[in-house]
């Protein structure tokens, strides 16, 4: 089977050497440490382990399900066992999605660099592959899977096997035919190019036959003129079908021949039709589309909660890990709950619990590291600050030496602005967002006022020595904005250098020059040189919206649980609506939520709640919809709110919602699917799989549907089944396919999903005309007047949002415009 990749994969003698085998130890605590052996097997793709040379070989992980290769001092497992082993040694092999990395030592630098180069060769040969390339690696995967005895070539009784792996119930007189078919070589086995044939033959796909024939004057190829006649009949893509032609042709036809005469092989338009071309979201959505120059009030904001953590709130662990996975998968605003460390280091834990601890100044070193890899639109960091004063200034510290000039610490051009900056203004910029002693205003006057104080003080520093010996006790307490009107804030005369905190107060009618301590200790409060690095992001408390209109900025935030949120959606949406038009909301799971659960952010995004703070180290539907909405205008983590969530004077109320627009009415008709994963572990289990359609948008819209269920076969299922929706807001609606196997025992176990906002579904033009009042009735309209404007593919995700490539659905889509009631 290695003969499918031979000529494609790189040729290296780190790989060579890979394939020879490796001892090296598997870490995966400070106390469990394990000799295994890992060898790269000869398909290049598949690495295997065994607990000792020439042991017993299971595998350990696919090359494609691998992100990247770090070196040991990035791991923090690794540092903390730095006496034990070099950490030139050691690496981390990072998985996509949510499972654990993989920390290892070899016994040699040498050996580490030649798995660390290896691997980082392979997943970047990965990353390149293109549709056929990537097929050929998963029959490979299967290949090892089902030669039981590794001897590079399958038997019938192995092919058997292989089936029941596959998720596929035949009759094994059918299969033996199939098998005698594609054994060419008439060996009795199959090998590389016999079984990718066997394949063909077993994932023939009758439904995509019978259109590719409909549109076929031969039934052999598709011309010019009968595929441009297919898009605009079929995929509904008008004037345009003339010009993509010619190039989905150049793209997909796989024969040289077939390119140059201008026509398209069956395997050619099932390549289509499984591209992206041919995938349900529309691929104008991909890339960043939307306007970023807006205010940030004006955008969602892909947002974590106790970003810190890897596990539950109770005990789980606390890692640098989970900033980089946050900020890897777009998150723009993360949280850091700061606490007084040992050696007046500032720790980062969910306090009051047995969660772990790491040092502050490694997540900002993380943070620093990782922010701008996955988006150059802005960071924030919602610091929830507990600590002294003393370490309040260690914070500051931090903050400003590693993250530098990334750091926001002053407005964009130093004057008052009047409404937030934009995603674009704010590129490759880190807000801090926390509690501020005074007003933006009253800061940037304060700055005009301490540049005339410096040549002032500079001459009176060496003139007040006595001030030298009180500035070794620093100031424990720090009375916020007074209402004496001459209290005033001023630069520290002493003019320390960081750590030391920047502003002191001072008094009512002091002598020049004279600080303010407090004889007593009190509780820690707010360091004025923390305070200044708020900007954009002042955190105030909520009392209402009039109290808010009447006395909060553009610049200042309010946090609300998900409880305090929702009912205020309940009491108050249009008032809610209208606030998340001018100041950003940032919303957050119920504290008794000690699982690290979920909320579905739907409702809070419907009321325009910008920054809806998730635990995303928690798989399951709730980050299914969080990711959809999220995977639109690049990844990049803002995502531009309807524009009746953006204007000031809305009327829009998500609990009594008056369609800004038309409504429309969805048709979906899942006719197939595609190599199904299994979902239970037992070799002779087979699923019956259903699909269900979930609708998630403001209440009325909310609604789901499902298809019945295929008995024993998640390689090739076929339903047929036509589902219909009406859908009043389709701005705040999205989609979610998951595919589940059926189990009258259970709620079905879980197989595949795939989620996506509404407007980013590729559908071709809308189809005018008038509704009917039902849906039933309106489907069978749509069905009798027009043919289905859009054939898309839906290719599933996992439940850690990681591919389950080539597992996919087939469907029809079509929609048509028109207000609930209309006649008919």
């Amino acid at each position: 089977m290695a003969s499918l990749l031979q000529g494609r994969l790189p040729i290296n003698q780190d790989l060579l050497l890979m394939q020879k085998g490796t001892p090296m130890r598997k870490v995966r605590s400070k106390s469990w440490k394990k000799l295994r052996y890992f060898r790269l097997q000869d398909d290049g793709m598949t690495v295997w382990h065994s607990r000792q040379a020439g042991g017993s070989a299971k595998p350990s992980f696919s090359i494609s399900d691998v992100e990247t290769v770090r070196e040991g001092r990035e791991s923090e497992l690794l540092r903390s066992l730095a006496e034990e082993f070099p950490l030139e040694q050691g690496f981390t092999v990072i998985f996509h999605g949510r499972r654990s990395n993989l920390d290892l030592v070899a016994n040699s630098v040498e050996e580490a660099q030649i798995w660390m180069q290896g691997l980082q060769l392979l997943v970047d040969f990965v990353t390149s592959m293109d549709q056929q390339e990537r097929l050929d690696q998963w029959l490979s995967d299967w290949f090892q899977r089902g030669d039981k005895n590794q001897d590079g070539r399958m038997s019938f009784r192995e092919v058997q096997r292989l089936l029941h792996l596959m998720n596929v119930e035949m009759d094994q007189e059918y299969a033996l035919q199939l098998f005698q078919a594609a054994d060419t070589s008439q060996s009795g086995t199959l090998e590389g190019e016999e079984f990718v044939e066997f394949y063909k033959a077993l994932t023939k796909r009758t439904e995509v036959q019978e259109l590719f024939e409909n549109f076929s004057a031969d039934g052999q190829k598709l011309t010019l003129l009968e595929f441009v006649d297919f898009l605009r009949e079929e995929q509904k893509e008008g004037d345009r079908a003339s010009d993509l032609a010619l190039e989905l042709i150049d793209r997909y036809e796989p024969s040289e021949s077939g390119k140059l005469r201008h026509v398209l092989s069956m395997d050619g338009f099932l390549s289509y039709l499984c591209s992206k071309d041919g995938d349900i979201f529309n691929p104008t959505c991909l890339p960043i589309y939307q306007d970023m120059t807006q205010p940030l009030s004006h955008y969602y904001i892909n947002s974590s909660h106790n970003t810190y953590l890897v596990g539950d709130q109770l005990c789980g662990q606390s890692s640098v890990e989970g900033y980089i996975r946050a900020l890897k998968r777009g998150c723009r605003c993360v949280e850091v709950d700061i606490w007084d460390g040992p050696s007046g280091e500032p720790i980062v834990y969910h306090g009051h619990t047995l969660t772990s601890r790491i040092l502050f100044k490694d997540v900002v070193g993380t943070v620093a590291q990782y922010a701008f890899q996955t988006s150059d639109y802005p960071v924030i960091l919602s610091l929830e600050n507990h600590c002294s004063w003393e370490q309040q200034q260690v914070v500051v510290h931090h903050l400003t030496e590693i993250l530098g000039e990334l750091l926001l610490s002053t407005t964009l051009d130093g004057l008052l602005p009047t409404q937030l900056p934009s995603p674009e203004e704010l590129r490759r910029k880190i807000l801090v967002k926390g509690k501020k002693l005074r007003t933006l205003e009253e800061d940037l006057e304060e700055e005009d006022e301490e540049e005339e104080l410096e040549s002032e003080l500079e001459g009176e520093q060496e003139a007040e020595p006595e001030l030298q010996a009180q500035s070794e006790s620093e100031p424990q307490e720090l009375s916020p904005r007074s209402k004496d009107k001459k209290e005033k804030v001023v630069m520290c005369p002493l003019f320390c250098p960081p750590p030391c905190c920047q502003i002191m107060v001072q008094a009512p009618i002091p002598k020049p020059g004279f600080l303010l301590f407090p004889k007593q200790k009190s509780k820690p409060i707010l360091c004025p040189s923390l305070s200044a690095l708020v900007v954009y992001l002042k955190s105030v408390s909520f009392h209402s919206f009039a109290h808010s209109r009447d006395n909060y900025h553009f610049y200042e935030i309010s946090s609300f649980s998900e409880t305090k949120a929702k009912s205020l959606i309940r009491e108050a949406g249009n008032e809610f609506v209208q606030h998340n038009t001018w100041q950003l909301s940032r919303v957050y799971p119920s504290g008794l939520r000690t699982d690290s659960s979920n909320y579905n952010p739907q409702e809070l995004w419907n009321a325009g709640c910008q920054m809806v703070a998730m635990n995303v180290q928690t798989a399951g539907l709730e980050m299914d919809i969080c990711d959809g909405l999220f995977r639109q205008n690049g990844g990049c983590g803002y995502v531009l709110k309807p524009d009746f969530l953006r204007d000031a004077q809305s009327s829009f109320d998500p609990e009594r919602p008056v369609s800004p627009v038309t409504a429309q009415t969805l048709l979906i008709q899942v006719i197939s699917g595609q190599q199904l994963p299994k979902v239970k572990t037992k070799e002779g289990s087979i699923v019956d799989p259903l699909v269900r359609v979930e609708i998630f948008g403001i209440r009325p819209d909310t609604a789901r549907q499902e298809t019945s269920y295929v008995e024993n076969n998640g390689f090739n299922p076929y339903w047929g089944q036509t589902l219909c929706f009406r859908v009043l807001v389709p701005e705040l609606a999205l989609l979610r396919f998951v595919v589940r196997d059926y189990d009258w025992k259970s709620r079905h176990d879980f197989i595949g999903q795939y989620t996506l906002p509404w407007t980013c579904m590729q559908q071709g033009e809308p189809v005018p005309g008038p509704l009917a009042k039902t849906p039933a009735l309106a489907a069978f309209l749509m069905l009798s007047s027009c043919p289905f404007p859009g054939y898309r593919h839906i290719h599933l995700l996992s439940k850690d949002g990681t591919s389950l490539q080539p597992a996919s659905i087939f469907v029809h889509i079509c929609i048509r415009e028109g207000l609930e009631g209309d006649e008919s």
